[in-house]
């Protein structure tokens, strides 16, 4: 494949052209939610293709572009596919049927298999050995003390735990999990003519990578036993040995219905997550045609389901490469801040629950300290004698979480504490029923969600007695209460002591742990009963303020947007001449500046070192601007399938600081994309202005504030 321009790479979207006087309902008006997530990863490719990214960097986000491919296959192309077989015959918004969309996948992710392969072997691989003295090598590029080093490794630590699995009459072939690296090995015997079968799983326990004498040469732990491989089959003569990879569904279907253990049910499809359909074959260019059909044969695939991979497969294990320590080739290292008005030596003597009750608090992370502000109101609460009571949704959380062991250490000390666990987290599902037993077994009251609503929404409630009588103070915010990724991704949280907003988060709990589905919110915006219809008010309030003669403006910044009735919602405010500004992180299937139906619409991506992740939404209110945010994206699933929570941000230097956030990712030049209506995402480029990348800047302030 040739070279891929960093700005402009390929793209996969594939939009149709607009019939004159087409409905708002029309696919042409629609680009590919599918698509749509490829191209996001093109986004990601492209800063490891983009020489002004530090090297370990690059090598970190091409691992990650690797992780987020596994990861689509597994939900999205298991998802069709299993459509696709049941007969599924409604077309996508975009007008498309599950077997359309699956061709259109293949093609989409061959290119981008192509430029990662690529960019590995001819950029970043030399460039690690060259710069960085990190040599990913092959057996035969080493010395002669080092293969013996390598052999005695081989013998000691690998040939005990390898098993070889060969296949004949009397031995079926072998199941084969999902995302295990595995080698296809063919042989005969010497004087036989037909060619036998064997597979051997490479063992995740030993690491991808053996480091020959130090850690600055490394060898593929397949490749090691590739080249010992006849160790294993003595009497056997070895005719090839070609690695593979197997991806399988992970879109279980779930009869949550008919489900009288919740628990019992998500840990049975973990159970059959691990023996899902496979839905991928990763294989190198090298395999021979009767390797690949009987490999097809026996795992019930296509041609259509192959994909070539040069060695390394699972690019995702180059992760490990970019922790290693090497000065000046990473992003220089940066330590999140603390509030002013919760730093140590302002005043000692103040809990942060006095803080509160003087204002509300806005906290953004990874630029503050969450150990310093969302962890430490947990934390004092725990501690806390007045304190009566704790409860916290828990969508995804750290091992040994200092948030879970902030809610034991309050179960122990005789507090109420309810935790709504999300069970149905996907890909943490054993991590969150573990975490919700070691809290059932400190004394927490444990829910685990609504029947048939995944609960999304971070709401944190703490209850407290005081002079004046009972207080509440509540905590909600954008990201899951995870100490590790508060370091990688941007989340916004609200602390405030509001009676409107605690009387608010208690009901929202009620209907999360009890029977109120009628339940009613003074000020937050609650999914799904009442989030989309407050929505289409407030967006038909701008198309009002437009009409009458004032300025509508909305802007909203969030990780997808695939929602048909908000799109159209919005195509109709563009219409009417309201301006819109979109800052969407991930896929999108709204077609900005379409002439007649989206002219004033403007849609950019953010992609840098931190993942975007907070959702702030804002209305000019005809001069007084509505700000909001909180776990919702404006997608189909968080507003009809998921219980979310926005809360309203009124205290006047908050909401001046949220639109200062607004206005830094709008003129940003360094990591921003433009998405135009062709489908087609263009990065900005600073020129010859100083660059204004979003993360830089909100770095600098958080700086400039606690200096």
């Amino acid at each position: 494949m040739p070279s891929v321009d960093p700005a402009h790479p390929p793209h996969a979207t594939t939009p149709r052209t607009v019939p004159d006087g087409a409905s708002l309902d029309h696919p042409a008006l629609y680009f590919n939610r599918e698509l749509g997530e490829i191209d996001f990863n093109w986004r990601v490719l492209a800063q490891a293709l983009d020489d002004r990214t530090p090297l370990l960097e690059r090598v970190r986000f091409l691992a990650i572009t690797a992780s987020n491919i596994d990861e689509f296959v597994q939900k999205r192309v298991g998802g069709l596919k299993r459509q696709q077989v049941a007969g599924v015959s409604a077309l996508s918004p975009d007008g498309r049927t599950p077997g359309e969309q699956l061709d259109l996948i293949r093609i989409a992710l061959r290119d981008l298999y192509a430029a990662m392969t690529s960019l590995w072997h001819d950029t970043l691989c030399p460039a690690l050995r060259d710069r960085a003295d990190i040599d990913v090598c092959t057996y035969d590029a080493l010395s002669k003390d080092q293969q013996a080093h390598v052999d005695r490794y081989f013998h000691d630590s690998l040939y005990p735990i390898l098993t070889p699995l060969a296949v004949d009459p009397g031995r079926p072939f072998p199941f084969i999990s999902n995302l295990s690296l595995s080698l296809a090995v063919t042989l005969r015997e010497p004087e036989g003519d037909t060619e036998q079968f064997a597979r051997i799983k490479v063992p995740a326990s030993r690491g991808r990578w053996f480091s020959v004498g130090g850690d600055n040469q490394l060898i593929a732990i397949e490749d090691i036993i590739a080249h010992h491989v006849d160790k294993l089959f003595p009497g056997m003569e070895v005719l090839g040995v070609y690695p593979f990879r197997v991806t399988r569904n992970a879109n279980i279907a779930r009869d949550e219905e008919e489900a009288d253990d919740l628990i019992a049910m998500i840990s049975e499809e973990l159970r059959e997550r691990r023996f899902a359909q496979v839905v991928r074959l990763e294989l190198p260019s090298a395999m021979p045609e009767s390797v690949r059909s009987y490999l097809c044969h026996k795992l019930a695939l296509s041609d259509a389901d192959l994909y070539e991979v040069e060695s390394p497969l699972a690019l995702t294990d180059l992760a490990d490469l970019a922790d290693y320590p090497r000065p000046g080739l990473t992003y220089e290292p940066w330590q999140p801040v603390i509030p002013k008005r919760l730093a140590p030596d302002r005043d000692t003597t103040a809990d942060i629950f006095a803080v509160l009750r003087q204002s509300d608090l806005l906290v953004h992370h990874p630029y503050e300290l969450f150990s310093a502000t969302v962890l430490r109101l947990l934390e004092e609460a725990a501690e806390d004698p007045h304190v009566l009571a704790i409860k916290q949704t828990l969508y995804r959380t750290s091992d040994d979480s200092p948030t879970v062991a902030a809610l034991v250490r309050a179960a122990e000390l005789g507090k109420q504490v309810a935790v709504l666990v999300e069970v149905k987290a996907r890909f943490d599902e054993a991590n969150n029923i573990e975490w919700g037993k070691k809290l059932e077994d400190a004394g927490v009251h444990v829910a685990y969600g609504i029947v048939g609503l995944k609960t999304h929404a971070k709401a944190t409630l703490i209850v407290r007695e005081e002079t004046q009588g009972i207080r509440t103070y509540c905590h909600i915010g954008t990201g899951n209460y995870h100490v590790e990724t508060a370091r990688l991704y941007t989340d916004l949280g609200l602390l405030t002591a509001s009676p409107d907003i605690g009387e608010d988060v208690t009901n929202l709990f009620h209907y999360l742990t009890g029977y109120a589905p009628e339940q009613r919110y003074h000020r937050l915006l609650v999914a799904p009963r009442h989030m989309r219809g407050t929505l289409y008010e407030l967006i038909d309030a701008e198309i009002a303020t437009q009409q009458r003669g004032g300025e509508g403006r909305i802007i909203a910044k969030m990780n997808g947007l695939d929602d048909v009735g908000i799109i159209q919602k919005l195509y109709e405010a563009s219409q009417a001449g309201v301006r819109i500004d979109l800052i969407v992180r991930g896929l999108s299937r709204l077609r900005p500046q379409l002439p007649g139906y989206s002219d004033n619409i403007r849609l950019l991506s953010i992609v840098g070192r931190f993942l975007e992740h907070d959702r702030v939404v804002y209305f000019g209110n005809d001069g007084d601007p509505r700000l909001f945010l909180g776990s919702a994206d404006w997608r189909h699933r968080n507003l009809s399938d998921r219980v979310e929570a926005l809360t309203p941000v009124t205290a006047p230097d908050l909401k001046e600081r949220l639109i200062g956030i607004l206005d830094a990712a709008l003129r940003d030049n360094r990591l921003a994309w433009d998405l135009s209506a062709d489908g087609q995402y263009r990065q900005r480029h600073p020129g010859d202005d100083d660059p204004r990348g979003l993360h830089q800047v909100l770095m600098h302030r958080a700086r400039d504030t606690t200096a």
